[in-house]
């Protein structure tokens, strides 16, 4: 499988807009040392307006979680996808996030004549796209794909929980935290930590060699 390919912001920075459906990108789950990393693509409903929408970090979980359900409701379409741990570990995460994002546009029901994705880096899209730094602050479409995205993730992290309890997933989402750490070096990695990343490599190594 060839890796994703992404370009620079700047390449394909677009001073003009056109008439037609605007779709918000955003991705979760970058940092963690497991699970799969989650991008969503939404197409809001200007005549239904959702209030409130904001950076998903901002949000308290309860908060993200009524806004799930209402960006569900009332966008005119929704995308929820994701690049795999495999395929974080083989391509890279930067690589895997811009793959995870282009499965979420390709995913719309509908087509947008413009996609406009957070951060500075952009996949390969067959639609026009522009990135907008700290944009799941500043574009109303772009915060529900973070909100849409982050909750998905936590879902994930409490599912993980269950399977995996002595990590400690629930609490830290798979980021390296003195905890997550410690249960690393106690039990291993499981088969969701992401190979690749640094504390999950050398967890490897410690326990091959015990």
């Amino acid at each position: 499988m060839p890796s994703p390919r992404y370009l620079l912001a700047e390449q394909v920075s677009l001073p003009w807009d056109s008439p037609g459906l605007l779709a918000g990108v955003d991705e979760a789950g970058r940092g963690p040392l497991a699970g799969p990393v989650v991008a969503a693509a939404v197409i809001l409903d200007e005549r239904q307006p959702i209030a409130g929408l904001a950076d998903s970090k901002k949000l308290t979980a309860r908060r993200r979680e009524l806004l799930y359900d209402e960006i569900l409701a009332k966008a005119l379409c929704c995308s929820i996808a994701q690049a795999s741990v495999e395929e974080i570990d083989q391509f890279n995460i930067l690589h895997a996030t811009m793959l995870a994002m282009r499965r979420a546009v390709e995913g719309l029901r509908l087509k947008p004549s413009k996609v406009l994705v957070d951060g500075n880096r952009l996949p390969t899209l067959q639609v026009r796209a522009e990135a907008i730094v700290q944009g799941d602050a500043k574009v109303p479409a772009i915060s529900a794909a973070s909100i849409l995205a982050k909750v998905t993730r936590d879902r994930w992290c409490q599912e993980v929980d269950a399977l995996y309890p002595g990590y400690g997933f629930a609490r830290h989402k798979g980021y390296g935290t003195a905890e997550h750490l410690q249960a690393l070096r106690s039990l291993g990695a499981t088969v969701q930590h992401r190979r690749h990343f640094a504390p999950v490599a050398q967890a490897l190594l410690c326990h091959s060699s015990e």
